[in-house]
């Protein structure tokens, strides 16, 4: 991403605005459907806009990837509980109800079935490569945190890959 591109666009102009929002949304639409699947759509809208609605106050132009990462991750998160809750009980781990005899799909099925603070953790360092660090960074937690949701959420996982 172009630092002066994301300048430009700090300072009102535009074609810039447009054309970072563009290069930014299928980041977010990839990160929005992997952790709040159900929800993607507003997601994905919502994270935009907030990024459109903060990029003025971004201090450091040169750090707009991480930013984004973060933003995302906090509105997809935050609808991803919401969605949740709607969940009857029996389906939160399989993502089906407890009588369906239906298989996985694929590895995405497999994490949208999962909690959403296990799959938060797993999509960050298996999907994106970050590092127990910058995960405890992007979801403001301590690393110790990081590390025990990581070591529950592979089990879960397996659990799920395995059923």
């Amino acid at each position: 991403m172009d630092p002066e591109i994301v300048a430009a666009a700090q300072q009102g102009d535009a074609l810039a605005l447009d054309r970072l929002l563009d290069e930014l949304a299928p980041y977010v639409r990839r990160l929005c459907v992997r952790i709040a699947p159900a929800a993607a759509d507003d997601a994905t809208q919502e994270a935009l806009l907030a990024i459109f609605q903060g990029l003025p106050s971004l201090r450091a132009p040169e750090a707009i990837i991480t930013w984004v990462r973060s933003v995302t991750v906090r509105t997809a998160t935050r609808l991803a509980h919401r969605h949740d809750v709607e969940v009857p009980a029996e389906e939160t781990l399989t993502g089906h109800p407890a009588s369906s005899p239906e298989g996985l799909v694929d590895i995405d099925d497999a994490l949208a079935r999962l909690p959403v603070s296990q799959r938060v953790v797993l999509v960050l360092r298996t999907r994106e490569g970050l590092s127990e660090q910058e995960i405890a960074t992007t979801l403001g937690i301590p690393t110790g945190t990081v590390k025990s949701r990581l070591h529950r959420a592979r089990a879960a996982f397996r659990e799920v890959w395995e059923s």
